[in-house]
């Protein structure tokens, strides 16, 4: 008859075979390393989450790289401030060149309708994807391309990333209200502004609604500065970088706080093509909410004419890496 004793010690060694099998199948030889516990698995898991949510990280690094070609350009010139004048222009165009660069080897970027910027100064107006990479590429593009610096106007958060100042400066960026953009007008540039700001950015979705309320600061300053509106639309934006906007409670935090707490992830290497609209001309006889809506209504013209709703990701990266058909230019 087999003891008690003898009984309990055969069932451990049994247990400690199973958990020795487990391993062997949950953990192969040289597959995690060292690692003999959950590490292994939590690296494994984390390492493709930290990637997913990397972009702000990357483009946060772009910025950086950016700010130092800057200040090397700066110190081997011997320059001081006034820095919208030519002798910053080498410095920019090497700037816009990186970030260009960027643009076509990861997303193919192309711009569509570049000739309809009139000669003069203009309000472009921009659909505010969850990451406006697409705005920055178009700024350098047009730089590269015409030699025009485009102003952007930010949101107020931007400018107090540290260490920015001179990039911000360099590229003609602002976060000041109405009188200022009037004024960058009034000299001759021309004006980038994304009426549907932070909360476009994360808010809208895949079907790329425009998020506007009742917004109209922008019309407001077209009109007095006199100059005319240019509609502006990125195909695949939203595909290319998405938010967990649909998770309400982080937009009910939000809307009570005002934190950007809403994750940006992707960084999918989609095709991104800017369209550029047809003018909208100065017209003293149209009212401000007037002419904020027909701005509106150019922009969803644009996605409408250029974007299939719902947007794809699998889509997107196909059209990447096929040529653009001529059916959609």
């Amino acid at each position: 008859m087999i003891s008690i004793n003898e009984l309990y010690s055969s069932g451990e060694e049994g247990v400690t075979w199973l958990n020795s099998l487990l391993k062997e199948w949950i953990y192969p030889d040289n597959y995690f390393g060292n690692f003999t516990d959950y590490k292994g698995y939590l690296l494994w898991v984390l390492i493709p989450v930290v990637i997913l949510f990397s972009p702000p990280l990357i483009m946060l690094g772009f910025i950086y790289i950016s700010t130092l070609l800057l200040h090397v350009y700066k110190i081997k010139s011997n320059l001081k401030g006034d820095y919208l004048s030519k002798a910053w222009n080498n410095g920019r165009r090497a700037v816009s060149q990186l970030w260009d660069s960027y643009g076509v080897l990861w997303h193919g970027y192309e711009v569509h309708g570049m000739d309809k910027i009139p000669e003069g100064p203009g309000l472009v107006v921009v659909y505010h994807g969850a990451f406006p990479l697409d705005y920055f590429y178009f700024v350098c593009r047009l730089y590269l391309q015409t030699g025009r610096l485009c102003h952007s106007v930010v949101d107020y958060h931007f400018s107090k990333i540290p260490g920015i100042n001179l990039f911000y400066n360099v590229h003609g960026l602002t976060h000041d209200g109405r009188m200022e953009c009037v004024d960058i007008l009034k000299k001759g540039y021309l004006l980038g502004v994304l009426p549907g700001g932070v909360r476009e950015a994360l808010f809208s979705d895949d079907n790329y609604s425009l998020l506007w309320g009742r917004r109209s600061g922008f019309a407001h300053v077209a009109r007095d500065a006199k100059v005319p509106i240019i509609p502006m639309f990125t195909k695949n934006l939203r595909e290319g970088y998405r938010t967990l906007g649909k998770i309400w409670p982080l937009k009910w935090l939000y809307e009570r706080t005002r934190w950007l707490i809403v994750p940006i992830y992707g960084g999918f290497p989609v095709k991104f093509c800017t369209y550029v609209g047809d003018p909208i001309p100065y017209d003293p006889n149209i009212t401000v909410e007037e002419l904020a809506e027909k701005t509106k209504t150019a922009i969803k013209n644009l996605r409408d004419k250029h974007q299939q709703i719902p947007g794809s990701i699998r889509r997107a990266l196909l059209e990447r890496f096929n040529k653009h058909p001529k059916d959609d230019q």
